[in-house]
């Protein structure tokens, strides 16, 4: 790698990790007026497998989106089909958290966004 190239590297992962610490910032300020439950509750933490089953047995919710954070954990939202909704992540560890919940989740169409490889035309 060159000087350039490690200096940049450095930068944008300084800058994902500034954005991804606002992220959570942000998602640990909705938890408390998330859901009327939330509103004394801290995330709570368990094993992957108990934190689902419990979310599955009180609100029917189940995984529909996943991916790996930069921090190689795995955040998950759960939904069900009432519009409750449940954000999860999983540490490397093992360790999962409710992070943060509320109601009235609409899914939404994806749409591809992005240029044509000859950077000429956007695909809509």
């Amino acid at each position: 790698m060159t000087a350039l190239t490690t200096t940049l590297s450095n930068v944008l992962t300084k800058t994902m990790i500034g954005t991804a610490a606002l992220f959570a910032a942000f998602l640990a300020s909705t938890i408390p007026t998330a859901t009327a439950e939330a509103q004394t509750a801290r995330p709570q933490c368990a094993d992957r497998g108990s934190v689902l089953a419990q979310l599955a047995q009180k609100y029917h919710e189940a995984p529909v989106n996943m991916g790996l954070t930069n921090a190689g954990a795995v955040l998950e939202i759960l939904t069900s089909d009432g519009g409750t909704w449940t954000v999860v992540v999983t540490t490397p560890s093992g360790v999962s958290c409710m992070i943060a919940a509320g109601q009235h989740w609409e899914p939404v169409e994806r749409k591809k966004v992005g240029y044509v490889p000859s950077g000429s035309e956007i695909i809509h």
